[in-house]
């Protein structure tokens, strides 16, 4: 139904869509401008940053346009409006999913699916592209779409006990996707296994760009692991899951 709203107006969907697109790519034209007063970031050329830059935007783009109304979820807890999707005979999560539909979030996929683009192919020459690292990469960005939305749905199923705790989720998917842009040797190592174990975000594209580009992890691990992103998903997402099912058995109209 919104997707059949939004395309009535069309050259309005263009114009948004256009936007989105250019509105999230002035994150990578900021880093291009600091690249034309430095030669590398941590050690990573504008290539392999562009490389994190359009896999880890990709992989947002579509997990905020899949699973991205999952923030309103706080909204519809205190109106009471949420009791009209528990009486529909369709599952809860993809009453939430759908509501509001903006098919515009598209222009973040677009916009990150051309800078990865743009970076394999400046890539091409300094990269060894075996069959395993040409396959790695839409694995990557499928992947990492699974893990940002296995915390969208963490994040809605807090909210039920929360309130509202939208800008918490915020925190870890796009604030996740702006650290996940850098080269991990400029961040603490601290930070960086906070990020590889506790909230895997590092599975989105550290790991598996690193294999590509043959770097060396900085935490020393193995470099098989940057083909277990689809597991690392599925481990997030059981989890994330079983919370959002707690959450709405949980729920208690507010009679209005």
């Amino acid at each position: 139904m919104w997707i059949r709203s939004t395309m009535t107006y069309r050259t309005s969907f263009v114009l948004s869509f256009v936007g989105n697109a250019a509105i999230t790519l002035l994150d990578f034209v900021a880093i291009y401008i600091m690249f034309s007063h430095v030669e590398v970031l941590g050690g990573f050329t504008l290539p392999e940053i562009a490389l994190l830059y359009g896999s880890c935007s990709a992989s947002l783009g579509l997990a905020d346009l899949l699973l991205g109304n999952t923030d309103r979820i706080g909204v519809r807890i205190r109106d009471g409006s949420l009791d009209t999707m528990l009486v529909r005979p369709v599952p809860v999560l993809a009453q939430v999913a759908a509501d509001r539909f903006a098919l515009r979030r598209l222009g973040r996929v677009g916009q990150g699916v051309g800078v990865l683009a743009w970076s394999v192919w400046a890539l091409g020459p300094q990269v060894e592209w075996t069959a395993g690292k040409v396959l790695l990469v839409p694995v990557m960005v499928l992947s990492g779409a699974a893990i940002f939305g296995a915390v969208m749905v963490a994040g809605a199923a807090f909210q039920f006990v929360a309130g509202d705790a939208a800008e918490v989720q915020n925190s870890f998917t796009y604030g996740g996707c702006t650290m996940l842009q850098y080269p991990p040797t400029v961040f603490a190592t601290d930070l960086l296994r906070a990020v590889t174990f506790i909230v895997p975000l590092a599975f989105v594209n550290w790991l598996p760009a690193l294999y590509v580009l043959g770097r060396p992890d900085p935490l020393g691990l193995p470099g098989w692991v940057a083909y277990l992103s689809p597991l690392v998903a599925f481990a997030v997402f059981l989890p994330a899951s079983l919370a959002w099912r707690a959450g709405v058995r949980s729920y208690r109209s507010t009679g209005s």
